[in-house]
Formats: C-alpha cells, structure tokens, sequence
C-alpha cells in the first residue's frame, strides 16, 4: 500500500471516531446558510485529519470543507478533505454519513479514502491500484440500460430555489428503476465504485465531494465526467458518474433535459 493511501486510511479511521463517539448524541448545530449545517463534529474530524496530514506530508496543501486547511496556489500536491459528509443526515441522527479523503496530483485525483463510520465501510483506491471496500475488491455494476437502473443526486444547500434539479430528478425517476437522494455525494459516488448504484449525477459538488470517490469510481471500472463527456475536475460544476455502460445515456438524457429547459 502506497504512503499516500496508508496515511489517507489512518486519518479517515481516526476522525471515524470522533463521528461515531458522536453519533446519538445531542449535537450543537450552527447555520452557514439557509439550511446549510456544521457540527462541532465537522469541525473535531477536521482537525483530526488535518494534523495528520501535516504531521505526514507538511508540504502538501490541503483544501478542507471548514476552513481548516492551508492551500498552497501551485502545490504539486493537495489534500481534499470533507470531515463529514452528510452533516444534515449526522444532525438528525440518519446514519448516512462519511469522513471523505482525496489527494490530487497536479490536477489529477490520484488517492481517495470514504468512510462510514456507523457501518464500519472502508472504501480506499489509489490510481492504477484497483479500489476496494474493507480489502474486498469492487467494480462497478454490469446494468447497460438506464430503463434497469438505480440512479442517485443530491440537491443544493445553497440558492434551492435556483436549481432546475427536480426537472432531472423528475425525468430519470420516469425511466429507471428509481432515484435515490441520501445526501452525501461521496458515499454515492461509492455505492457507484461498488455497483449499488448504477449512476450518479449532481451540480455545484465542492472539490472536497468529489476528490476521493471519483477515484474510487474510476479505479473500480466506471466513468465520471461532466454533462459535455469532458473528463471531470474536482470542483466542477456538474458531474456525473456511472458504472460506464449507461453513461452516454445519462449524459444524453441529461443534456435533452437542458435544451427543453432553454426552449420552455
């Protein structure tokens, strides 16, 4: 296992802790936007993981979802971290929650670690190394039809009324089996890498969303670009994800729905 990988593993397992010790507990939330939430616990994982990032690689930057970071413009390397993806969900006690890992090598993601820490599920991949979930190896499903499909999306926290998403979600609940929306974009990104899901797709995903699970995806056999087949960057603005055989698919239906939004 590469330096990158084993270290990544560590402070994802570290900062687990800390998420599950908390789990049941009463939370203090406070607001960073309209129903955007942080916990003490976001901001508890977050450091865990950062001081172990440094502590390792302390001329890495690092981009965290809290602030907790130090971003370096033109860093060869950088560090993506959520320290929990899935506040809400973690808020209102919904054991759908993880702490997500990515590293990024001149642009490239290169190392991805998610965790849930209330199922004790381990996802880890590291570019050309295959990914796993607890040691296990995963691919992607072998579904070719999005008529055959469980999809999944997410929705914004910020600016709800501006997303045009419930007209995506609409149209691919129509013709697959069904969409799922459990709110936190990595461990989606996940259950894609291991064939749960057959697709995802979601607009305005920060790098820290998506940095560590389309590792994951790419390294277990799937796709993961934005809606114009361009390979897809962390902080892009829309992503999709699939396991590959429904994916000119996805992004056809998904670009049909924009020109009937442009012409309405």
């Amino acid at each position: 296992m590469n330096q990158f990988l084993e270290v990544a593993i560590q402070a994802a397992r570290e900062a687990g802790t800390i998420l599950r010790e908390d789990h049941g507990r009463p939370k203090r939330v406070d607001y960073k936007g309209e129903v955007d939430l942080v916990t003490e616990s976001d901001r508890r994982s977050e450091a865990a993981v950062v001081a172990r990032l440094r502590q390792h690689f302390p001329d890495h930057a690092i981009v965290a979802e809290e602030g907790g970071g130090r971003a370096a413009d033109g860093a060869k390397y950088c560090w993506h971290v959520d320290p929990l993806d899935g506040t809400t969900n973690f808020a209102h006690g919904y054991p759908c929650f993880a702490v997500s890992i990515g590293l990024v090598e001149n642009g490239e993601p290169i190392v991805g670690v998610v965790l849930n820490p209330v199922y004790n599920e381990l996802f880890f991949a590291a570019r050309g190394e295959g990914a796993y979930l607890n040691e296990q190896p995963i691919r992607v499903s072998s579904v070719d039809k999005v008529s055959r499909s469980l999809v999944a999306t997410g929705f914004p926290t910020h600016q709800r009324k501006k997303s045009s998403n419930i007209n995506y979600y609409w149209e691919f609940t129509l013709r697959s089996h069904g969409v799922r929306r459990d709110g936190a974009a990595a461990l989606d990104l996940c259950a894609v890498a291991c064939g749960r899901f057959d697709g995802f797709w979601e607009f305005g995903l920060k790098s820290w969303d998506t940095a560590a699970g389309m590792v994951l995806v790419c390294e277990a056999g799937g796709t993961v670009t934005d809606f114009d087949g361009h390979p897809y960057r962390p902080g892009d603005r829309r992503l999709i994800a699939s396991n590959g055989r429904i994916h000119e698919e996805m992004r056809a239906l998904a670009n049909r729905i924009d020109q009937q939004a442009e012409q309405s």
